[in-house]
């Protein structure tokens, strides 16, 4: 989006058309733009329109119905929280007992609208002109969040009266790609970092592949996982960070929260050993988290390798760190061999799942050649150093 997109949507014209558009189909997206056209609205207006109104759709994945009242960029809605998460991320600044909240790097403003939902009082940045401006119309129910276009790193936290921070700094280049070395995040981590020596409350949103060596030894670490899918890690310091310094999980999906984090004292190394009667797939966030040990010691269990994060047992033991598999039938992997397991037990579409290995689940699909009615899933890892594939049946 441009200023001057931005500027006819902000019209009363273009308000009401934004608002009147039926609920974007991609397939239908053409006619009801000649349509629009036909009728006399300013061509660039249509398409400002439905680029929100797309965006809107793929938007109520993380703002759910608040998404219809919001505008975004395709970058911004790429790294924005979901608010969900972000309702965790405010939740630690009330908890807290911060009053003013200064968002360094605001986006569209979602991590500030959780906060200012919370009744904190928020001052968001953004270095990006229009970017704020979005954050502008995003925040515009909540009277005590201000937006300013500028540089956050660069404010008087103290004169403003801030007693918490938040950053997330930008982790994709120009052209799309994702940043891994915090030191190429804009701003780059050490300068967010830097601020709570003024304001020990500091909470900083960071890529989920950040790695450990770079965790700062006074910062709980912890990686959040949606549905399953892991979406972020966060810093947080001082009294965002109640329990002090360690790595954690919050694992988020239809049954509720459910949060883990290293035991004081650490976690002793799982046993590793055989296959048995039943698989155990741990949460994206609680390997992330380092805490593949918890789920061995919940189930019973024990590790299929050293180097792989599955956990195995004898018997069923339900957690809700581990998605939890039957074992039907375990061999070394071979082509020649799995197709023919596949095809004795009638399989004609199969989940592959896999970890510790270079197969190409699509190349390996072909080559399969499946023909039968049943649903199968197969994990392909390593069993004991051995290439392996297990036949399993979710729990």
């Amino acid at each position: 989006m441009d200023p001057a997109a931005l500027s006819l949507l902000l019209s009363p014209e273009g308000w009401a058309l934004l608002g009147a558009l039926p609920p974007y189909d991609e397939d239908r997206a053409m006619a009801v733009s000649e349509r629009l056209r036909r009728e006399g609205v300013d061509p660039a207006l249509v398409a400002a329109a439905l680029t929100q109104s797309r965006l809107r759709t793929r938007a109520r994945a993380k703002f759910s119905d608040f998404a219809d009242g919001m505008l975004f960029t395709p970058e911004g809605l790429e790294q924005a929280t979901r608010l969900t998460v972000a309702a965790r991320h405010a939740q630690r600044y009330a908890v807290a007992g911060c009053e003013r909240v200064a968002d360094l790097t605001c986006g569209l403003g979602g991590d500030a609208m959780a906060m200012a939902a919370l009744g904190l009082r928020v001052l968001a940045t953004d270095v990006d002109e229009l970017t704020a401006a979005l954050a502008t119309v995003n925040l515009r129910h909540f009277p005590d969040a201000e937006v300013r276009h500028g540089d956050g790193l660069a404010l008087d936290l103290t004169a403003e009266g801030v007693d918490g921070v938040f950053a997330d700094p930008a982790r994709r280049t120009a052209g799309g790609r994702r940043r891994h070395d915090p030191a190429s995040y804009a701003p780059p981590l050490d300068d967010v970092l830097a601020v709570r020596a003024e304001v020990p409350a500091l909470g900083v949103k960071v890529g989920p592949a950040i790695p450990h060596d770079l965790v700062p030894a006074d910062a709980e670490a912890q990686w959040v996982s949606v549905d399953g899918d892991v979406v972020e890690a966060g810093l947080w310091f001082g009294p965002l960070a109640p329990e002090g310094p360690g790595h954690s999980a919050l694992l988020l999906g239809e049954g509720g929260a459910t949060t883990v984090r290293t035991p004081d004292g650490g976690l002793d190394a799982p046993d590793v050993g055989r296959v048995g009667a039943y698989l155990h797939e741990p949460d994206g966030a609680v390997i992330r988290a380092g805490l593949v040990a918890m789920v061995a010691e919940q189930v019973h269990g024990r590790l299929v390798d050293p180097t792989i994060a599955y956990v195995t047992s004898d018997s069923l033991v339900a957690t809700p760190l581990a998605t939890s598999y039957r074992v039907l039938d375990v061999m070394p992997f071979g082509v020649k061999r799995l197709r023919t397991a596949l095809r004795e037990r009638g399989v004609g579409r199969l989940t592959i799942k896999k970890r510790g290995t270079a197969v190409v689940p699509e190349q390996l699909r072909k080559q399969l050649d499946l023909r039968g009615e049943v649903d199968a899933t197969v994990v392909l890892t390593r069993v004991a150093g051995a290439q392996s594939a297990i036949l399993v049946e979710r729990v």
